[in-house]
């Protein structure tokens, strides 16, 4: 599984980086790519049946990463940096939103994902869809994601492989870095302070 994890990393991030790697920058550790990846754009579905598109966080910075509720420690631990992020802004992490894409919408109903969210930040917003509207948004962003079989006789009981990284697009809904979800809560920060005008 752990390599299975590393290989998917890459395929997601080989093209991306591959073309922004020239415009890393060395002051923040976040690859620019600004330019490589398409602005923020999707149609899916968060808690109460509300259906939720691009629109709904004009003006926002967004911190968009993919995952599921059931992970057993990328998710969380990554969830726990961006809350961290959010409590070092301070007054200013109300312009900033977390968006916690699911790339498993089977077991991950939009109630599930708001309690599992809202535990780390209340600024965060668990999102979901079809399996289509899922793997759309994966696609437009080069995520890349694989459901396991089930173990035993037990349907629910399996897991998923998805790439990690962390997408951050700024208050027009443009693409702006990518971070690597081994990043510092530090370089983070200052990564959406510079979005936000003070870098």
């Amino acid at each position: 599984m752990r390599n299975l994890y590393r290989f998917l990393l890459g395929l997601a991030c080989c093209f991306v980086l591959s073309f922004a790697s020239a415009a890393v920058q060395a002051d923040t550790a976040l690859h620019n790519v600004r330019g490589f990846l398409p602005d923020l754009r999707f149609t899916l579905e968060a808690a109460g049946g509300k259906t939720v598109t691009q629109d709904d966080f004009k003006g926002k910075t967004v911190l968009m990463f993919f995952g599921y509720a059931s992970c057993p420690d990328v998710c969380p631990t990554t969830m726990a940096q961006l809350s961290q992020v959010m409590h070092e802004l301070g007054d200013e992490a109300s312009k900033v939103r977390i968006l916690f894409v699911s790339v498993d919408p089977h077991r991950d109903t939009p109630d599930i994902l708001a309690a599992y969210v809202e535990a780390f930040d209340s600024n965060a917003i668990g999102l979901t869809g079809t399996e289509k509207q899922v793997a759309d948004v994966a696609r437009r962003y080069r995520v890349a994601y694989q459901i396991e079989k089930p173990k035993g006789n037990d349907p629910e009981n399996y897991e998923v492989a998805h790439s990690r990284g962390v997408y951050i697009f700024d208050d027009d809904g443009r693409a702006r870095y990518l971070a690597a979800d081994t990043e510092s809560v530090e370089v983070l920060t200052r990564g959406v302070k510079t979005l936000l005008g003070h870098g």
